[in-house]
């Protein structure tokens, strides 16, 4: 359940009694084979967050308080997915809005160089009005009524249990050991959401950090406050990085490499990519990453990136998979920096390519 990061071939078809499969916990497997979690975070050029009661079913979107006219919305950006990369979520707070339904939309920076998303949020009177709205965005119409959030960071947290047992055991309780930690450290710029399934259930607990857009997993307090405060040791937050949802997947260990060269001032560049070649399997890639500081200095690399044919991992997708797929990863062979250069800011240099 982690996009096409690296989901080569499906074998060992397998019977499995009921007593196994009750047993069985995909996120156990994983982190016991040593599976590592960066280039898992699914590209999405934008997020469509829908606030919506529970239950939710395996299919969240199939859930009863989901309208027909929302539903045939879905399908049909799934099937548009190749396009424009649209990823919706139902999502869910420690209480409902009052008096009416929240709608949050990231969409991709545009332009070469972004360092995440922007969100638009509305409030509409039922869910009912959802699917008109989104119709409307997409549209290129941008909808009126708009509540403006500007500082607000929010964090999707999956515990889609319905769709794989491992983010209701590890999500769940994560979630509200989280709520309590957000009240105790007092960041009130932080909106904590329950989350239908994003990708990655082998990594749970997981979530998505918008605007940002960046994955973790296997997340921890200890972690958790890490990433919210931007505090610590930047390297230790490797075991939790699954990846930046604004980079195709091969380029994610790019990221996380470079990262560690810029403390954590990093989360505040912006960034752009190329991809110069590329073997027809994508087994090996060239790729160009540039790095904007504020002052428009342009820090420039480039990179090989190689699939890892040491680490080829046998593993069960989700707790329901009746068969086990190979999994691989990715590693950066060769990197190096060319000489940086300053530009005006906003200026468009390279331009960024999936």
């Amino acid at each position: 359940g982690v996009g096409n990061r690296g989901k080569a071939t499906t074998n060992n078809k397998q019977q499995t009694t009921n007593n196994e499969m009750n047993s069985f916990f995909c996120s156990e497997m994983s982190r016991q084979a040593g599976e590592g979690l960066i280039g898992s975070a699914t590209p999405c050029q934008i997020y469509v967050l829908i606030e919506c009661p529970f239950p939710w079913t395996s299919n969240a979107f199939e859930s009863k308080s989901v309208p027909e006219n929302l539903r045939n919305l879905v399908k049909l950006a799934d099937r548009k997915a190749s396009l424009v990369p649209i990823r919706f979520l139902l999502i869910h707070g420690q209480s409902r809005t009052k008096d009416g339904i929240k709608v949050l939309i990231y969409h991709q920076q545009p332009g070469d160089f972004c360092q995440g998303y922007q969100r638009r949020e509305w409030q509409v009177d039922s869910i009912e009005e959802v699917a008109g709205l989104v119709k409307s965005y997409l549209a290129g119409e941008v909808p009126p009524s708009e509540t403006s959030t500007s500082q607000i960071r929010d964090i999707l947290i999956c515990v889609h249990g319905s769709h794989d047992k491992c983010c209701a055991k590890h999500g769940i309780p994560f979630y509200r050991e989280a709520i309590a930690a957000i009240a105790q450290w007092d960041l009130q710029e932080v909106r904590l959401w329950q989350t239908s399934h994003f990708g990655g259930h082998r990594f749970a607990p997981t979530l998505i950090d918008l605007p940002d857009g960046r994955y973790y997993g296997r997340l921890t307090q200890t972690g958790l406050h890490s990433i919210l405060t931007r505090t610590g040791n930047l390297q230790s937050l490797d075991q939790f990085y699954r990846g930046w949802s604004i980079l195709p997947t091969c380029l994610q260990v790019l990221e996380k490499e470079l990262r560690l060269n810029y403390d954590w001032k990093w989360f505040g560049y912006n960034i752009a990519h190329r991809i110069i070649g590329c073997s027809l399997d994508r087994d090996w890639i060239q790729a160009e990453f540039s790095v904007q500081l504020p002052s428009g200095l342009i820090h420039r690399y480039e990179a090989e990136i190689v699939k890892d044919i040491q680490k080829i991992l046998s593993l069960k997708g989700s707790c329901n998979a009746s068969e086990t797929s190979e999994y691989f990863q990715y590693i950066v062979k060769s990197l190096y920096r060319c000489s940086p250069k300053t530009v005006p800011l906003h200026s468009s240099v390279f331009h960024a390519t999936a």
